[in-house]
């Protein structure tokens, strides 16, 4: 019987994407931090003011997204060092079961700071 032929990713092909996602991890953590700056700051000046009952909201917003990427860089990491197609797979669905769960469990956490934002906002001020 003929044996299936395996196709296998190239050392040298694994090394080359491991430093493109180390490189990409590297920008993407440069951007987020000067975001965070950048929303810190606007939050701060009398028209966003008005807005500090939903900073809760974006504090966890900006907490989901920094957890999101890490795990997006985790999984191009991981795939990087893949040896096969097999092994791809395997990681591609490993990572899309447990992305939809916690996509899940962070809506419902941001439903209820939102809530929270809106109650807070439409309290009397006195």
């Amino acid at each position: 019987m003929a044996e299936k032929p395996s196709f296998e990713i190239p050392p040298e092909l694994r090394d080359l994407a491991e430093k493109n996602v180390e490189q990409a991890r590297a920008a993407y953590g440069q951007f987020m931090d000067f975001m965070t700056q950048a929303l810190g700051t606007w939050t701060q000046t009398p028209a966003g003011a008005e807005l500090g009952a939903f900073k809760a909201v974006q504090d966890k917003a900006i907490a989901f997204a920094k957890d999101n990427a890490e795990r997006s860089f985790a999984l191009a990491s991981d795939l990087a060092k893949a040896k096969d197609m097999p092994e791809v797979v395997t990681l591609q669905s490993r990572y899309a079961q447990t992305q939809m769960q916690t996509f899940g469990i962070q809506a419902q956490q941001l439903s209820w700071l939102m809530a929270d934002a809106l109650r807070d906002l439409q309290k009397p001020k006195g």
